[in-house]
């Protein structure tokens, strides 16, 4: 679920988007997956969403209309009932993160990492009363602050700042989706490298419920958290 470059795949080319698809693409290597995430009814259309459905609605209708040239009038789009939450806050102060979050390109080194992550707590703390974990600029703070910890090794951290973000995961992402599956695992694996198993083992089994239908069990990604999920079992039971 992140750009790492461009791939031509003309039958997938021939799905339509909405921003609450009923499949969602994922990938092997090369090779790609698409795995539906409801029941789907006989003649319904299949979709995908082309952009990050986390955007508000009027974002991911400008991406929609400078990238693909149309106009998204899918029921989230219709609703936009998530829109308030998705922008809570002050808006100066999630502007400002917004900015800041914009700004981070990858960090190639420890030193970079410890740039991002020590722009993530001044931002962090200094917003703490003025934004919500719910607003998306302030999530996606929570996650560049967790990735920086995760670089630098710094797992205790990395997990503080992981849990907070799995409330507006699950808000956001409320059905089967690739990234919340991906991040309770994450957060999963922390939980383990800190010795707090049942935790760890019960974030497990949720990531495990729905990456199930993201991913499928033959996912390298589905067999490395079954592996952990196994460990975590076996150390479970000989204490």
């Amino acid at each position: 679920m992140q750009d790492v470059g461009v791939g031509l795949y003309p039958s997938m080319s021939l799905l339509n988007h909405s921003c609450d698809p009923n499949c969602v693409i994922v990938f092997e290597g090369y090779q790609l997956l698409l795995r539906s995430v409801r029941e789907i009814q006989i003649g319904e259309e299949l979709t995908v969403s082309y952009i990050e459905s986390l955007m508000p609605t009027s974002e991911r209708q400008k991406q929609l209309k400078r990238q693909y040239c149309f106009e998204c009038d899918c029921c989230l789009c219709q609703d936009q009932e998530k829109d308030a939450k998705k922008l809570a806050g002050e808006e100066a102060a999630w502007k400002e993160v917004r900015d800041a979050v914009n700004e981070v390109k990858y960090p190639k080194s420890k030193e970079e990492w410890e740039k991002v992550l020590a722009k993530c707590q001044h931002l962090l703390s200094s917003h703490t009363s003025r934004i919500p974990d719910t607003n998306i600029y302030q999530l996606k703070l929570l996650d560049c602050a967790m990735d920086a910890c995760i670089n630098l090794e710094a797992w205790e951290q990395a997990l503080c700042y992981g849990s907070k973000t799995l409330g507006p995961y699950r808000l956001y992402y409320p059905d089967f989706h690739p990234l919340r599956a991906v991040q309770l695992m994450r957060v999963g694996k922390l939980q383990y490298s800190q010795g707090m198993l049942p935790q760890a083992l019960e974030t497990l089994k949720q990531a495990y419920d729905i990456m199930k239908v993201t991913h499928g069990t033959d996912h390298s990604l589905m067999q490395a958290l079954m592996d952990l999920k196994e460990q975590c079992e076996a150390i479970m039971k000989v204490h």
